[in-house]
Protein backbone atom coordinates (compact mmCIF):
# COMPACT_ATOMS: atom_id res chain seq x y z
CA UNK A 1 0.00 0.00 0.00
CA UNK A 2 2.75 2.56 0.78
CA UNK A 3 4.26 1.87 -2.66
CA UNK A 4 0.94 2.64 -4.33
CA UNK A 5 0.63 5.92 -2.42
CA UNK A 6 4.22 6.90 -3.28
CA UNK A 7 3.69 5.99 -6.95
CA UNK A 8 0.47 8.01 -7.10
CA UNK A 9 2.07 11.05 -5.46
CA UNK A 10 5.07 10.82 -7.81
CA UNK A 11 2.83 10.67 -10.89
CA UNK A 12 0.74 13.55 -9.61
CA UNK A 13 3.82 15.69 -8.93
CA UNK A 14 5.24 14.81 -12.35
CA UNK A 15 2.06 15.88 -14.16
CA UNK A 16 1.69 19.07 -12.12
CA UNK A 17 5.24 20.10 -13.02
CA UNK A 18 4.72 19.07 -16.67
CA UNK A 19 1.55 21.14 -16.97
CA UNK A 20 2.96 24.17 -15.16
CA UNK A 21 6.13 24.20 -17.28
CA UNK A 22 4.02 23.50 -20.38
CA UNK A 23 1.80 26.50 -19.68
CA UNK A 24 4.91 28.71 -19.47
CA UNK A 25 6.77 27.46 -22.57
CA UNK A 26 3.85 26.37 -24.77
CA UNK A 27 2.32 23.11 -25.90
CA UNK A 28 4.52 22.50 -28.96
CA UNK A 29 7.76 23.13 -27.07
CA UNK A 30 6.64 20.85 -24.24
CA UNK A 31 5.74 18.06 -26.66
CA UNK A 32 9.07 18.42 -28.46
CA UNK A 33 10.96 18.27 -25.18
CA UNK A 34 9.08 15.14 -24.03
CA UNK A 35 9.70 13.44 -27.41
CA UNK A 36 13.36 14.50 -27.43
CA UNK A 37 13.99 13.06 -23.97
CA UNK A 38 12.36 9.82 -25.09
CA UNK A 39 14.61 9.52 -28.17
CA UNK A 40 17.76 10.49 -26.27
CA UNK A 41 16.84 7.98 -23.59
CA UNK A 42 16.36 5.22 -26.14
CA UNK A 43 19.76 5.97 -27.65
CA UNK A 44 21.45 5.88 -24.24
CA UNK A 45 19.67 2.65 -23.32
CA UNK A 46 20.84 0.96 -26.51
CA UNK A 47 24.43 2.11 -26.05
CA UNK A 48 24.69 1.38 -22.32
CA UNK A 49 22.68 -1.83 -22.64
CA UNK A 50 25.01 -3.25 -25.28
CA UNK A 51 28.08 -2.38 -23.18
CA UNK A 52 26.50 -3.92 -20.06
CA UNK A 53 25.57 -7.09 -21.95
CA UNK A 54 29.16 -7.41 -23.25
CA UNK A 55 30.60 -7.00 -19.72
CA UNK A 56 28.15 -9.55 -18.31
CA UNK A 57 29.07 -12.07 -21.01
CA UNK A 58 32.79 -11.58 -20.31
CA UNK A 59 32.27 -12.20 -16.59
CA UNK A 60 30.16 -15.29 -17.29
CA UNK A 61 32.87 -16.67 -19.59
CA UNK A 62 35.39 -16.20 -16.76
CA UNK A 63 33.07 -18.11 -14.44
CA UNK A 64 32.12 -15.08 -12.33
CA UNK A 65 28.67 -13.94 -11.30
CA UNK A 66 27.79 -10.69 -13.15
CA UNK A 67 26.01 -9.11 -10.18
CA UNK A 68 27.12 -5.55 -10.97
CA UNK A 69 25.97 -5.97 -14.55
CA UNK A 70 22.59 -7.29 -13.43
CA UNK A 71 22.10 -4.25 -11.21
CA UNK A 72 23.13 -2.01 -14.10
CA UNK A 73 20.69 -3.78 -16.41
CA UNK A 74 17.87 -3.30 -13.92
CA UNK A 75 18.73 0.40 -13.62
CA UNK A 76 18.71 0.73 -17.42
CA UNK A 77 15.28 -0.89 -17.71
CA UNK A 78 13.91 1.28 -14.91
CA UNK A 79 15.46 4.40 -16.46
CA UNK A 80 14.00 3.53 -19.85
CA UNK A 81 10.55 3.13 -18.35
CA UNK A 82 10.87 6.50 -16.63
CA UNK A 83 11.94 8.17 -19.89
CA UNK A 84 8.93 6.74 -21.72
CA UNK A 85 6.61 8.32 -19.16
CA UNK A 86 5.70 11.91 -20.00
CA UNK A 87 7.01 14.32 -17.42
CA UNK A 88 10.10 16.25 -16.42
CA UNK A 89 10.66 14.67 -13.00
CA UNK A 90 10.46 11.14 -14.42
CA UNK A 91 12.81 12.18 -17.24
CA UNK A 92 15.36 13.54 -14.77
CA UNK A 93 15.26 10.31 -12.73
CA UNK A 94 15.38 8.25 -15.93
CA UNK A 95 18.52 10.03 -17.11
CA UNK A 96 20.09 9.50 -13.69
CA UNK A 97 19.53 5.76 -14.14
CA UNK A 98 21.18 5.83 -17.58
CA UNK A 99 24.31 7.87 -16.86
CA UNK A 100 26.99 5.65 -15.23
CA UNK A 101 28.27 8.18 -12.66
CA UNK A 102 24.75 9.15 -11.67
CA UNK A 103 23.88 5.43 -11.33
CA UNK A 104 26.76 5.05 -8.86
CA UNK A 105 25.47 8.01 -6.87
CA UNK A 106 21.97 6.51 -6.83
CA UNK A 107 23.47 3.19 -5.70
CA UNK A 108 25.28 4.88 -2.83
CA UNK A 109 22.08 6.71 -1.88
CA UNK A 110 20.12 3.45 -1.88
CA UNK A 111 22.86 1.79 0.20
CA UNK A 112 22.71 4.63 2.74
CA UNK A 113 18.93 4.35 2.95
CA UNK A 114 19.40 0.79 4.15
CA UNK A 115 18.34 -1.23 1.12
CA UNK A 116 20.41 -4.38 1.22
CA UNK A 117 21.62 -6.12 -1.91
CA UNK A 118 23.14 -9.48 -1.11
CA UNK A 119 26.29 -10.12 -3.14
CA UNK A 120 26.01 -6.89 -5.12
CA UNK A 121 28.61 -4.19 -4.65
CA UNK A 122 26.88 -0.83 -4.34
CA UNK A 123 28.87 1.38 -1.97
CA UNK A 124 32.51 2.16 -1.28
CA UNK A 125 33.19 -0.91 0.88
CA UNK A 126 35.21 -3.93 -0.19
CA UNK A 127 33.85 -5.99 -3.06
CA UNK A 128 32.61 -9.41 -1.94
CA UNK A 129 31.73 -12.24 -4.29
CA UNK A 130 28.43 -13.89 -3.38
CA UNK A 131 29.81 -17.44 -3.48
CA UNK A 132 32.90 -16.82 -1.32
CA UNK A 133 31.27 -17.98 1.94
CA UNK A 134 29.73 -21.01 0.29
CA UNK A 135 33.06 -22.13 -1.21
CA UNK A 136 34.83 -21.80 2.13
CA UNK A 137 32.14 -23.80 3.89
CA UNK A 138 31.81 -26.58 1.33
CA UNK A 139 35.35 -26.88 0.00
CA UNK A 140 36.41 -26.75 -3.64
CA UNK A 141 33.71 -26.19 -6.21
CA UNK A 142 33.03 -28.33 -9.29
CA UNK A 143 35.38 -26.32 -11.52
CA UNK A 144 38.21 -26.34 -8.96
CA UNK A 145 41.22 -28.44 -10.11
CA UNK A 146 41.50 -29.85 -6.57
CA UNK A 147 38.15 -31.54 -7.01
CA UNK A 148 38.81 -34.98 -8.47
CA UNK A 149 35.26 -35.52 -9.75
CA UNK A 150 35.24 -32.33 -11.82
CA UNK A 151 36.67 -34.00 -14.92
CA UNK A 152 34.37 -34.94 -17.77
CA UNK A 153 32.40 -38.09 -17.22
CA UNK A 154 32.28 -37.59 -13.45
CA UNK A 155 29.29 -38.11 -11.19
CA UNK A 156 27.94 -34.59 -11.83
CA UNK A 157 27.51 -35.27 -15.54
CA UNK A 158 25.00 -38.11 -15.04
CA UNK A 159 21.24 -37.76 -14.61
CA UNK A 160 19.72 -36.81 -11.29
CA UNK A 161 17.85 -39.57 -9.54
CA UNK A 162 14.83 -39.11 -7.33
CA UNK A 163 11.21 -39.98 -6.73
CA UNK A 164 8.19 -38.44 -8.36
CA UNK A 165 5.08 -37.92 -6.27
CA UNK A 166 1.97 -36.76 -8.06
CA UNK A 167 -0.62 -34.50 -6.48
CA UNK A 168 -3.15 -37.34 -6.40
CA UNK A 169 -0.70 -39.45 -4.35
CA UNK A 170 -0.29 -36.64 -1.83
CA UNK A 171 -4.05 -36.36 -1.30
CA UNK A 172 -4.44 -40.01 -0.34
Amino acid sequence: MPFLIAFTLFALLDFVILFSVGSQIGLLTTLLMVLATGFIGLHLIRREGAATFARARERLERGEVPSDELLTGAALIFGGALLMAPGFVSDALGFMCLIPDARRLLGKLIARLGVRTQGIHVGDGPRREPDADWQQASGPGPSDPRNASSSRGGAEDGPLEGEFISREDKRR
